[in-house]
C-alpha cells in the first residue's frame, strides 16, 4: 500500500530548476497505492451519445489513509540523508474542492500528527504543492498524498531530477512481499532500440537492496550511478551518447572500481 518514490537529484546539471543543488532536491514521496479513483468505481450512462454521463468515484477509507500517513512519519524518523535537523512530513490533498474524500485525509492527518510532536507537520493543497516542488523543493523531506496526486506529483519530481529515466520506485507492504519497479514502466515503443535509460532500473534495485537490509550494497550501487552521470556516461535522454547496454556497462565498471 506504500508507493515509495524518491525525488533525489543525482547531479546539478540534470536539474531543470535553476540554482538548485543535490542538497535542495532530496526528499521522498509516499503515494497511497490501493485506493482513490484507481479502484475504478463508477460507470457511464448513454455512452457515446450527446447525453452521456460518466462518473468515477474517489474511494478513501480511514484505514487506508491512516496507514499511509503513519508510514510517512515512520520514514521521516529514519536517517535518510535529509538536510533538515527536524524531520518533516507534508500531507498533500485537495480538501477545499473534495471536502468529503480529502476531508478524511485532513482529519486523519491531524490525529496522527498530534502523536508525533517531534516531527514538523505541514499541509499543502496539491496545486500549491506542485508549485512548491519547483519553487522551493528544499522545503520537503517526506511528502504523503493520495493515489492520484502521488502519481502526478512524482512525475513532476522526476522531471526536476532529469526525467523518468532516473525515477525509481518501490511498492512496499511492511512485513510482507514488496514489488520494486522503475516509474517509467516497460516503454514498449522503444523496445529493442538500445536507447532506454537503465539508470532508473538500477536505482530501483538500490531501493530494493536497502529495503532488505543490504545498505552497503545499496549505497555502492547508487554511488556508481551518480559516478556515471557526473562523467557524462549516459543515454541520450540525459545528453549522453551511450546505448542502454553501454550505460549499464559503465555502471558495472564504476561498481568494480569502488570495491
Amino acid at each position: 500500500y506504500i508507493n515509495l518514490r524518491p525525488v533525489q537529484l543525482l547531479d546539478e546539471r540534470l536539474c531543470l530548476v535553476k540554482g538548485k543543488t543535490r542538497r535542495d532536491v532530496n526528499f521522498w514521496v509516499l503515494r497511497e497505492n490501493t485506493e482513490g479513483p484507481y479502484v475504478q468505481m463508477g460507470g457511464s450512462f448513454k455512452r457515446d451519445t450527446p447525453d452521456e454521463v460518466a462518473i468515477s468515484e474517489d474511494l478513501n477509507t480511514r484505514r487506508g489513509v491512516e496507514r499511509i500517513i503513519r508510514a510517512a512519519y515512520t520514514l521521516a524518523k529514519v536517517p535518510h540523508g535529509s538536510a533538515h535537523p527536524t524531520p518533516r512530513v507534508c500531507m498533500v490533498d485537495k480538501a477545499n474542492a473534495l471536502p468529503h474524500a480529502h476531508g478524511l485525509w485532513q482529519r486523519t492527518f491531524r490525529v496522527v500528527a498530534a502523536e508525533h510532536r517531534e516531527v514538523q507537520s505541514s499541509h499543502l493543497f496539491v496545486d500549491v504543492a506542485a508549485m512548491e516542488f519547483v519553487r522551493t523543493p528544499e522545503r520537503f523531506d517526506v511528502v504523503v498524498t493520495s493515489n492520484l496526486f502521488g502519481d502526478i506529483l512524482t512525475d513532476l519530481g522526476a522531471a526536476i531530477c532529469g526525467g523518468l529515466g532516473v525515477a525509481a520506485s518501490g511498492n512496499i507492504h511492511p512485513g510482507r512481499c514488496s514489488l520494486f519497479e522503475p516509474v517509467h514502466g516497460s516503454a514498449p515503443d522503444i523496445a529493442g532500440k538500445g536507447i532506454a535509460n537503465p539508470l532508473a532500473a538500477l536505482l530501483t534495485l538500490a531501493l530494493l537492496l536497502q529495503h532488505i537490509g543490504e545498505r552497503e550494497a545499496a549505497s555502492r550501487l547508487r554511488a556508481a550511478v551518480v559516478g556515471v552521470v557526473r562523467a557524462g556516461q549516459t543515454t541520450r535522454d540525459l545528453a549522453g551518447s551511450l546505448s542502454t547496454t553501454e550505460c549499464t556497462d559503465a555502471v558495472l565498471r564504476e561498481l568494480a572500481a569502488r570495491r
